[in-house]
């Protein structure tokens, strides 16, 4: 199993480039069960997820083709008619994200049998608020050794509010909507831009859909979807972590092929902290500062702070000067991280969903550490890019579900970080 040594001392300077977003691409993958024939994607990120969204495809009786050299990032799915309708366990434990299927797959068939899904074990969330809305789109759910078992002669639409915000729960609803007969409104819809991605690939296959990427979405069924080609967005969680690599270490760096009107909230932090950040339409610039101070940060829904940079931001905020007060209502067991950078030195009081950060600028040392998640990962590599020697995070097999070639990347800022088995 591989690990990640990084050793400190080297200021990150040059540009380096945003890959495609994962938490964009997966639901997109999934949603092509709901057109038979061939689909074209363009800016697929080569991760682990990806993989296994590919194989747990195939297990359905799709095909998927990933191209090679410069095509690489290219990636079609040929879709027939299935041969069967079950996502096995041995699949889906793998990652979360396999429930997206469960939607698709009885819009278009009437019938899924889905395991229930694994992934990080960042906190429990329950796929209720997914069941609940197929139920109301007239499924018939049961729950039994472990699997879902869906059916419906034919989904018909109807209004439904999510009484909490929940970015699955709008994905699948919103690719079973597509085929369901009659009008479907999803209230309190998530924002996300992931699904605005989703929803801007599932119009062009002929769905449609209005209000995506605000928290009211209307989606009229239609009677077929065909396929089509589509460039998945760029990963906004990726972009902020590369521009917190180069905002730790000091460094002068831009990242590209971003959309940084997706991270507001996180340029604001940054700036908040004394950061002078340029920013262009797909492109961010962090200026060198060697002083920062400690803000604040309440991790919610989008537009605000992504539970998904919080613990890259924490450990900027180690190094910080100040005392700054983290708090993740998204998921109650996202500090996991916490112990970790403790053990490069930080000065962190945790609480259930609380942590206060005593920032020690310069005050952080080496030492072995491992990774409990796939952002509690990158959160060590960018302390251990600053903690004096060498940090060896193991473990890393989580870094590689959600970063494409992140040490790569980080190497050609001027980083010395390096895989060891």
């Amino acid at each position: 199993m591989d690990k990640m040594l990084v050793t400190s001392g080297r200021v990150l300077n040059g540009t380096v480039a945003a890959s495609g977003a994962k938490n964009a691409a997966l639901p997109i993958l999934f949603s092509t069960l709901l057109a038979e024939g061939e689909h074209t994607f363009d800016n697929v990120p080569l991760l682990k997820d990806i993989d296994s969204t590919a194989e747990l495809l195939k297990s359905l009786g799709c095909e998927s083709i990933r191209g090679e050299g410069p095509n690489q990032h290219t990636f079609k799915v040929n879709v027939s008619k299935l041969k069967t309708f079950e996502a096995h366990y041995d699949l889906v434990r793998k990652m979360r994200a396999s429930i997206l299927c469960l939607g698709p797959m009885l819009a278009k068939y009437g019938e899924a049998t889905v395991s229930l899904p694994g992934g990080c074990a960042i906190g429990t969330r329950p796929i209720d608020l997914h069941l609940d809305a197929m139920k109301a789109l007239g499924a018939e759910i049961e729950l039994r050794d472990g699997y879902v078992f869906a059916k419906a002669k034919k989904l018909k639409g109807t209004t439904i509010l999510f009484e909490k915000t929940t970015v699955g729960g709008t994905e699948n609803l919103l690719m079973a909507a597509v085929l369901a007969e009659g009008k479907t409104i999803i209230e309190n819809a998530a924002k996300e831009p992931e699904i605005v991605d989703l929803a801007n690939y599932l119009i062009k296959m002929g769905a449609k859909i209005t209000g995506h990427g605000t928290s009211v979405i209307t989606v009229e069924g239609v009677d077929k979807l065909i396929p089509a080609r589509h460039s998945i967005m760029p990963d906004r969680i990726e972009a902020g972590t590369l521009l917190i690599a180069g905002a730790i270490t000091g460094g002068d760096v831009t990242v590209t092929k971003c959309q940084p009107h997706d991270l507001d909230a996180l340029i604001n932090k940054m700036k908040e902290s004394g950061f002078k950040i340029d920013v262009t339409e797909n492109s961010m610039r962090i200026h060198p500062l060697k002083r920062w101070k400690a803000v604040d940060i309440t991790t919610a829904p989008h537009p605000l702070f992504a539970t998904d940079l919080q613990a890259q931001f924490m450990a900027l905020m180690t190094v910080a000067e100040g005392t700054s007060v983290i708090s993740e209502t998204v998921f109650e067991n996202r500090f996991m991280h916490v112990t970790e950078l403790m053990r490069l030195g930080a000065d962190i009081t945790p609480k259930t969903q609380v942590a206060v950060v005593r920032g020690k600028p310069g005050g952080l040392s080496a030492a072995p550490v491992m990774a409990t998640d796939l952002r509690a990962s990158a959160s060590l590599v960018l302390a251990g890019l600053v903690a004096k020697g060498e940090t060896l995070v193991s473990r890393i097999y989580h870094l590689d579900r959600g970063y494409e070639n992140l040490e790569g990347k980080l190497i050609s800022l001027g980083a010395q970080v390096k895989r060891v088995p």
